[in-house]
């Protein structure tokens, strides 16, 4: 069986060092040697929200997303990865963040479930349902062609106005990357009904088992997403002082 468990980066240093290395291997096998959203920084960061995707029986973690919020200190990776190129995007996440926003990020997944739709579909919808877990209102994401429709099957449209046309060349001159956004977390109203769906049926009951059929194979998926210790996020005062 393999579970989808989500936390707070801070609570977990032992998963986020197995997450990073993880991804880490996913990039080298595509000739990425070094890219903003893999540095380790994020690790120590109180903003920061993890779901990996571990094997119960091995343990092994086989694959992940991250949700980072935007709390005016350290720069979301989409802003570290295309600022440089156009610094029109710091304007656009500040307008956001005044309401609370975020961004999925450094989503993967390891051959052992390539195919099997953990990172394209399981992982995106479990980081939107969690988001509101952590009170976010919008949500950014710097998308590979292939994620492209998954992001628009689950509210995201792309951010024309950055780049060219929403594209850069990103984490290298041979691959592009694509600006998205999703501006209504709490409703979904641009999500397809499935989807919209599947999300409600998790902020509603986050730790629950699933069964799921995609591309004609059955998984059975344990959802762990309810966040421990969410109190201390609140407590924390992060996105209260965001907000005002």
């Amino acid at each position: 069986m393999i579970k989808l468990r989500a936390f707070r980066a801070i609570d977990d240093l032992n998963a986020c060092k197995k997450f990073m290395l993880g991804h880490r291997a996913v990039l080298e096998n595509i000739g990425v040697k070094k890219i903003t959203s893999s540095k380790d920084e994020w690790m120590e960061n109180p903003a920061v929200f993890v779901i990996i995707v571990e094997n119960i029986e091995s343990n092994k973690v086989l694959g992940g997303a991250r949700v980072h919020v935007a709390e005016g200190k350290q720069p979301l990776p989409i802003e570290e990865a295309t600022g440089y190129l156009d610094d029109s995007i710091y304007g656009i996440i500040k307008k956001y963040a005044d309401n609370g926003t975020g961004e999925i990020c450094g989503l993967w997944n390891s051959r052992e479930v390539a195919g099997m739709g953990i990172g394209s579909v399981f992982l995106t919808r479990a980081c939107v349902a969690i988001s509101s877990q952590i009170q976010l209102q919008s949500l950014f994401a710097l998308c590979a062609p292939y994620t492209i429709s998954m992001a628009e099957n689950v509210g995201y449209t792309i951010l024309y106005n950055v780049g060219k046309n929403g594209t850069f060349y990103y984490p290298k001159l041979d691959l592009v990357a694509t600006a998205m956004i999703l501006e209504d977390v709490a409703l979904l109203s641009k999500a397809s009904m499935e989807e919209r769906n599947s999300i409600f049926d998790l902020r509603k009951n986050p730790n629950q088992i699933k069964n799921e059929t995609l591309k004609n194979k059955d998984l059975v998926l344990n959802f762990n997403l309810e966040i421990q210790n969410i109190e201390d996020w609140y407590n924390s005062g992060i996105i209260k002082n965001i907000i005002k």
